[in-house]
């Protein structure tokens, strides 16, 4: 299966829907979905396990996607955890460790798009 550059889009726009929706939460604006926090649930997760590893499973990359992903998962579950406790601008404040692991899994995408180009 060839993989398009759409794909890896509608990978960027599910993180952004990740981090739309966990700011949502740190802000009171909804509640918190324990779906958004699981590997499997979450659209990027679902992306991962649907799209990408069906096919490409085996590249050495998608180890450390994965492994991101779900770094960022769990510590967007820690921000929640924190806001429900009431230490609610620590969870804000901890938004910027979420913005990191958002913009490695960017990098880490691109380099994965340009990798499968290259052995297309």
């Amino acid at each position: 299966m060839d993989i398009s550059a759409l794909d890896f889009q509608q990978a960027s726009i599910k993180q952004v829907l990740f981090k739309s929706r966990l700011r949502s939460v740190l802000y009171g604006v909804r509640e918190a979905d324990p779906t958004l926090f699981s590997p499997e649930l979450n659209p990027l997760g679902q992306w991962l396990n649907t799209t990408i590893k069906p096919y490409y499973g085996t590249q050495p990359e998608l180890r450390e996607i994965e492994h991101l992903i779900q770094q960022m998962l769990s510590a967007g579950q820690s921000l929640v955890a924190q806001y429900q406790r009431g230490r609610i601008e620590e969870a804000r404040a901890g938004m910027e460790q979420i913005n990191k692991y958002s913009d490695r899994l960017t990098e880490l995408l691109q380099q994965f798009e340009r990798n499968l180009i290259r052995t297309v």
